[in-house]
């Protein structure tokens, strides 16, 4: 008899919904996470006194296209969310600056204050492309099988007989399609560096779909925990633990252990044996290939596991104790700081698609980005919980930045060097940021990879370019969320749909574990 129906090896946010989902159907499941907390790359921690940092994702955007918060109840666990409007803002070097709301006609308007073309150009993109945004989501929501996409990304597209025009514009890099589908600079930057995001550059090949997705924005906002972008899996832990599960912290795996060609469990750091009908791994694939003996799993699959690209890092973070906000030049705050719209928002630093293209080409260099494009988020304008009574938190994320530098310089030793760089930009659309810095941490690739087990800095695990998504990812044998060894299941941002707060990967996997363990015994172990 195993000790539990299905141990995990990790507690990110993609494990601890697949392992929810069993404990509610009454399986006994186990998580084992090496750090003291659970939550993997969804965790807040205080780093400067009194001030609340995320140290990995912060906006909350996919996870609102599944059914989970709500399947899960984690409203009954402590889960509150905050819906931000306006979703995104971007401040341009002339002065002018447009505003994303959820609302497409609000969005409209100011578009058309700097172009009216273009905000017919928005209104029309959105409504060309939402059935084949929507048909994304359908697609992300479900195991990548060839039906499954031939269903959703098929039929469900909008790419019907009289639509195949439209083909040329997703067999596209991003950065084409967006400078064929709009005039002004101003909204192909706001669009493309949204769009950049998930990894690729404007150049890519058949990166299109990246900036296609760019309608379902409108539908699912962006939305935020209360407390921090950690408690959603603080909840999720609440969850599991309300129904029967074991989470355990301070526990990292050593290795699988595997019998008859199976995994059958796993064995800790300090010794302990822990057994399992099912193992899921929700670490990085190449961790969890790292677990198993060169034995223990056949050629082809370690083969096909080696080649799957986790590249050379993406991007770093720097988390501010703040004063003040950034009093923005192209929107500026009030007398009294009170937040505006502005700070409510994602605040987007990239001028135009040149621009971005230019920091991806110092990264390809092996060199951090000398204009780096930015992201700027000041949660506490919503929510007050981050920050004393009258102080802010920012959050500043930066592309490109490899993590293998070709000048061999150590990432401590330029960690302070490279955010000076990402704020002196920031000053230069909201000059008072220098001084109203009170306290800060530094996230680099390495340390990315250190604290949060993301190899080599990649946010994403893998690259998210095509030929690593869908059925491909991590390999094209397993994209089934069934490991390289029976027994052994995957899940986590190194399966499919990839990268950033979803819970997809987890959900999709407990789809395929209740099926498995639900079959008669005598066949499961076949």
């Amino acid at each position: 008899m195993s000790d539990y129906d299905a141990v995990f090896i990790g507690a990110g946010h993609n494990a601890l919904v697949c392992a929810g989902y069993l404990a509610q159907a009454g399986y006994r499941v186990c998580l084992l996470e090496r750090r003291a907390v659970v939550g993997g790359a969804v965790v807040t921690e205080e780093h400067v006194p009194g001030f609340r940092f995320d140290l990995g994702g912060s906006a909350h955007i996919l996870i609102n296209h599944t059914p989970i918060v709500a399947d899960l109840n984690l409203a009954a666990y402590g889960l509150e969310y905050i819906d931000i409007d306006p979703l995104f803002f971007a401040p341009f070097p002339d002065g002018s600056h447009i505003t994303i709301w959820k609302d497409v006609g609000r969005t409209c308007d100011s578009i058309a204050a700097i172009s009216p073309q273009d905000a017919d150009n928005y209104a029309k993109f959105i409504e060309t492309w939402q059935p084949l945004a929507e048909s994304m989501v359908e697609a992300f929501l479900q195991r990548p099988t060839p039906l499954n996409l031939f269903r959703s990304l098929g039929l469900h597209s909008g790419l019907g007989r009289n639509n195949m025009d439209r083909l040329s514009d997703i067999l596209r890099g991003y950065g084409a399609l967006l400078r064929h589908t709009f005039v002004t600079p101003q909204v192909q930057a706001l669009v493309g560096w949204m769009a950049a995001q998930s990894g690729p550059p404007p150049t890519e090949p058949l990166s299109a779909p990246f900036a296609l997705w760019h309608p379902m924005y409108h539908v699912s906002g962006v939305r935020r925990p209360r407390g921090g972008s950690g408690m959603l899996t603080q909840a999720l832990g609440r969850m599991i633990q309300a129904h029967g599960g074991d989470v355990m912290t301070e526990a990292p795996v050593r290795r699988i252990l595997v019998e008859n060609g199976r995994a059958v469990g796993v064995e800790t750091t300090d010794g302990r044996r822990i057994t399992g009908r099912a193992i899921v791994s929700g670490a990085h694939i190449q961790t969890t290939l790292g677990l198993l003996g060169e034995e223990e799993m056949p050629a082809k699959s370690r083969t096909l596991l080696q080649k799957a690209r986790v590249g050379n890092g993406f991007g770093m973070i720097v988390r501010c104790a703040m004063k003040e906000l950034p009093n923005y030049t192209a929107l500026p705050s009030t007398s009294d700081g009170t937040p505006g719209p502005q700070h409510r928002a994602l605040q987007f630093i990239c001028p135009d698609l040149d621009y971005l293209d230019r920091a991806y080409s110092d990264y390809l260099g092996g060199a951090p980005s000398r204009d780096p494009a930015l992201i700027a988020m000041t949660f506490s304008a919503v929510d007050d919980t981050l920050a004393p009574r009258g102080q802010h938190t920012l959050f500043l994320w930066g592309q490109y930045y490899p993590y293998e530098l070709a000048s061999r310089e150590n990432w401590d030793d330029i960690a302070q060097r490279e955010a000076d760089r990402m704020m002196a930009k920031l000053a230069e659309y909201a000059p008072n940021v220098h001084s109203a810095v009170v306290g800060q941490l530094i996230e680099t690739p390495l340390y990315l990879e250190r604290t949060l087990g993301l190899l080599r800095g990649n946010v994403m695990h893998l690259e998210m370019s095509i030929d690593q998504m869908f059925m491909m990812r991590p390999a094209l044998t397993m994209g089934n969320y069934r490991g390289p060894i029976k027994g052994l299941y995957l899940t986590g941002a190194s399966t499919h749909p990839g990268g950033g707060i979803m819970g997809a990967a987890g959900r999709n996997a407990a789809a395929v574990l209740l099926h498995d363990l639900s079959r008669p015994r005598w066949r499961f172990w076949l």
